[in-house]
């Protein structure tokens, strides 16, 4: 099998296309093993994660790496994100900060 295109993809997102590519009782042994962990670990929707990764996208200093990280991890205050970006955390002012944890809290905030 040959790699057609390698693209970012939060859990939740891996979790619909894992869905979608293949029933999950005629998954092999490794799909199911990724798609038990993903159903675990995916704190959102796809159509919460893409929606999230729109509203991050708009800071132009986020890396798409960055966002992808912030969305399975959804941080919960700033020791968090910290974590999260690690060295790159020292680039973002205290309200670009504040903007990023809100867009997290409103996604999280919004389980309807």
């Amino acid at each position: 099998m040959n790699l057609i295109k390698e693209e970012l993809v939060t859990n939740a997102e891996a979790k619909a296309l894992l869905e979608k590519a293949v029933k999950p009782d005629d998954m092999k042994f490794e799909q199911k093993n990724a798609y038990e962990n993903l159903k675990r670990f995916a704190k959102l929707t796809a159509e919460k994660a893409k929606a999230l990764m729109e509203e991050l996208n708009k800071s132009k200093k986020l890396r798409e790496r960055q966002i992808v990280s912030i969305i399975n991890i959804m941080p919960e205050d700033e020791d968090d994100l910290r974590a999260v970006m690690g060295k790159d955390y020292t680039n973002f002012t205290p309200d670009e900060i504040n903007l990023i944890l809100e867009s997290v809290r409103n996604t999280r905030a919004d389980k309807s």
